[in-house]
């Protein structure tokens, strides 16, 4: 793997553009991790469920296929009949629940999938003919569980399906896949799912990688908080380099922590981060050049 997007909210408005629902399959047995339970298992401090949330956090309804659990943003429970009925059957049980003539379906196992190849599969789905649009992995093998498909398409299918099988417990996808026309993008990031134990430890090697580390951090802390807002971290890196040079090194935590709370005592919002971490820019800025020998005396009031 080369690189991946970070999994928070970034880009969701743009996925936003187009209405659709997701349908979010968590219900798996998962053997190959010893019957773990694999949705609540922790990448980068954030369960594997909640961050596939995250990545269509724009949906317009999310229905999780799995018993019910604490997540990080309200969902819709379901359950097929009987609870471990296979891919299929759960589809069916989540697809009740959707009105959406897109939907996007997602495995709960994608520790790298972010907005923007959510916003992709939907943009290729709206812009073709096809039933779906579906990523392919690191080997070309599809993806089915990484897609955008047309709602009655799925409905019609599966309906086919049950008629023919009696139900759709115990079938493959690949019974729904065969059925369907469908345009594969291949992306072997997006795609990485979690299976194994090696799988978590990748992931959680990935993700701590220097040039992935502050954004994974940033996308759990926010979620851990509760916050929805995106901001210009480089921003707040340059006012926390000029707090901690210009003044000391404990006033880089302290200032930001100030920024923050002036901009929330401002109405939030990223312009009301920006504005206050100009100020605060400034006013270090000052601070230092005090510390200047050299230094003119400093006669602007402002």
């Amino acid at each position: 793997m080369t690189s991946y997007e970070p999994t928070d909210a970034q880009g969701a408005a743009e996925a936003g553009s187009v209405a659709y629902d997701a349908v979010v399959l968590a219900g798996g047995a998962a053997r190959r991790l010893g019957g773990a339970d694999k949705p609540g298992l922790r990448v980068g401090g954030r369960a594997l469920l909640d961050r596939v949330l995250t990545a269509c956090a724009d949906a317009r309804t999310t229905v999780v296929v799995a018993d019910s659990r604490p997540t990080a943003r309200p969902v819709r429970w379901t359950r097929e009949d009987p609870p471990g009925g296979g891919p299929l059957a759960a589809l069916g049980a989540g697809l009740r629940h959707t009105t959406a003539e897109q939907v996007v379906v997602l495995s709960a196992d994608l520790p790298f999938l972010g907005a923007r190849t959510v916003r992709r599969l939907l943009t290729a789905l709206r812009g073709g003919a096809a039933d779906g649009v579906l990523l392919t992995d690191a080997d070309g093998r599809d993806q089915p569980l990484v897609a955008a498909y047309r709602t009655p398409a799925l409905h019609r299918e599966l309906a086919a399906l049950s008629t023919e099988h009696d139900g759709l417990t115990g079938l493959p996808l690949r019974r729904l896949t065969a059925a369907l026309d469908l345009t594969r993008v291949p992306d072997p990031v997006a795609s990485f799912d979690c299976d194994t134990w090696d799988d978590i430890a990748t992931a959680r090697a990935r993700i701590r990688e220097h040039g992935h580390v502050l954004d994974e951090w940033i996308s759990a802390a926010k979620d851990e908080l509760g916050i929805d807002l995106d901001v210009d971290t480089g921003v707040l890196l340059d006012l926390a380099r000029d707090a901690a040079h210009g003044v000391a090194r404990p006033a880089a935590p302290l200032t930001t922590f100030l920024v923050g709370y002036a901009a929330a005592q401002a109405g939030g919002g990223p312009e009301a981060v920006a504005e206050a971490a100009r100020k605060a820019v400034a006013l270090a800025l000052r601070w230092a050049q005090e510390d200047n020998p050299d230094a003119k005396p400093d006669t602007d009031a402002g």
